[in-house]
């Protein structure tokens, strides 16, 4: 899962501050926002560790092993989430991917099947394109009356730009499998 030395550490670079923002975002009053805020950081930090350039850093086996293991239990806490908040089906699948790239890993051959990464890559590739629409710009009307406090946990607008680099991330550690 490894390219060019540059783009793996802003790879890692784009996936730490990622996972660094989502651990802010858990602050939030909202439990629901702290839950997936969590999960979102726990996949920063994961793709971040995963996309250390080889040359630096060239774990053993054992390691590769207790990331699918990680990820493997953060793809069943997504799929038990996933009856009550549907965004969680999309945790689902990024832990999924991120566990099958350990698997892969850990078996040596750093070629996963190519039928399973190009699914990937094209549910990722939707994800993307589907996330940077609804960064656009819209029209919202000023509330009346004030203004409210908005803590740094309740930014939506950043949630969804935490979200689009995950995806961007998720990407290229496909398109070097």
């Amino acid at each position: 899962m490894h390219g060019p030395a540059p783009s793996d550490w802003l790879l890692v670079a784009l996936c730490a501050t990622t996972g660094a923002y989502c651990l802010v975002r858990m602050r939030s009053s909202v439990e629901e926002q702290r839950r997936t805020a969590g999960d979102e950081a726990l996949m920063g930090f994961g793709m971040a560790a995963m996309a250390v350039p080889a040359a630096v850093l060239t774990p053993p086996r054992w390691a590769w092993l207790v990331c699918a293991a990680v990820f493997g239990a953060a793809a069943l806490r997504a799929l038990w989430a996933a009856r009550t908040c549907r965004h969680h089906l999309h945790h689902l699948v990024g832990a999924a991917a991120m566990f099958y790239m350990a698997v892969v890993m850990a078996g040596g051959t750093h070629s996963g099947l190519p039928v399973l990464t190009g699914a990937l890559f094209a549910y990722f590739t939707g994800y993307v394109l589907w996330t940077g629409t609804r960064l656009m710009p819209a029209v919202v009307d000023a509330p009346e009356g004030g203004t409210r406090t908005v803590g740094w946990g309740d930014h939506p607008e950043l949630a969804l730009a935490c979200r689009l680099s995950m995806g961007i991330g998720m990407l290229a550690m496909l398109l070097t499998l």
